[in-house]
């Protein structure tokens, strides 16, 4: 067993920047990452995602410049070597990040999935396939989240996509179908229509984006129609079947009606849940709510003492600036 002064587990925009401060103040910090360093921010969110929003801004503008004077007569989207660009400026980030933290004095980096197996214990199962034990009288818990998938008639029988790996297509889809009308789904959908996708947006409630104010989410459809995407509000899919060919057939239900949807792909984007399964936050004392987030007090304190919660992990809006605020 090794003992720290500090344990940090996850290595995103909240962990990462914390294990450097705590180990330059002087205490011996462990962070452990079990996927990629960096969390969702550099690897699945703001960091490929706006890379790809770059090329599809340039797409779109290829597609309007003769409204300035400027005919682009003919252009083509290479999808592949949009995700080489993508996966290189990651990278850069991703790596970065690493190096940066193996070189801070006191920090330890360990590549692993942690467990509580105790109070103030915790194991890791490394990369290498060999298990490790480490206690420490401060955790800091910055799991972060992972894409939410319903369960839905035949959805696990089609190769469906989510926020993360939609991020690797090579090629642009004939039809998306994407599957909620929030932040997420609207970028991936208005991303891939400028790509030249046909798109279709599934909204369970009234309206898209229903956190924002009825003006806003009015003229975010009115944006995304115009661009030639149908957004189906109060509509849901209900089953799905993909043939040998690879088609896919969605059923929706909509305002009490039933129709049928061919699409190629099928984007699931209704939200995103805390990643807290593989903790085993009950043998540590750590309360969760009826979502799984980490309940915490107005010091990130949970209900372990000396144990705290960052990020996306302990609910509120999954914005990066919240976690590195935290």
């Amino acid at each position: 067993m090794k003992t720290y002064d500090a344990i940090v587990i996850g290595a995103g925009q909240a962990g990462a920047p914390l294990a450097k401060k705590l180990a330059n103040a002087g205490k011996k910090t462990v962070i452990i990452e079990k996927r990629f360093y960096g969390g969702t921010c550099v690897n699945d969110g703001c960091t490929p995602t706006k890379t790809m929003v770059a090329s599809a801004k340039a797409a779109y503008m290829a597609g309007k410049s003769h409204e300035l004077g400027v005919p682009v007569k003919k252009f083509s989207v290479d999808l592949a070597a949009i995700k080489k660009r993508k996966d290189d400026i990651v990278l850069r980030s991703r790596n970065g990040g690493l190096k940066s933290a193996e070189k801070t004095q006191n920090l330890d980096v360990v590549l692993g999935e942690a467990t509580f197996t105790g109070e103030k214990t915790v194991e890791v199962k490394l990369n290498s396939g060999k298990k490790q034990t480490i206690t420490a009288d401060l955790i800091f818990l910055n799991p972060g989240a992972l894409p939410l998938i319903p369960q839905i008639e035949g959805l696990d029988e089609i190769k469906y996509l989510n926020s993360t790996t939609i991020l690797d297509l090579e090629e642009v889809p004939g039809h998306l179908l994407v599957l909620g009308g929030n932040y997420i789904g609207l970028e991936f959908g208005q991303m891939f229509r400028r790509f030249g996708s046909k798109v279709t947006i599934l909204e369970k409630s009234e309206r898209i984006v229903s956190h924002e104010d009825l003006d806003i989410s009015e003229e975010m459809q009115k944006i995304l129609e115009l661009e030639k995407i149908e957004v189906l509000n109060n509509a849901q899919a209900i089953k799905f079947k993909q043939k040998a060919g690879g088609k896919i057939t969605a059923t929706i239900a909509q305002k009490g009606e039933e129709r049928k949807i061919k699409c190629t792909h099928v984007l699931m984007a209704i939200g995103r849940k805390p990643q807290t399964e593989a903790l085993n936050l009950p043998i540590a004392g750590i309360e969760t709510d009826e979502h799984g987030n980490i309940r915490v007090n107005d010091k990130l304190e949970t209900s372990a003492a000396g144990v705290y919660a960052l990020g996306d992990a302990k609910g509120g809006p999954a914005f990066t600036h919240i976690s590195y605020n935290d």
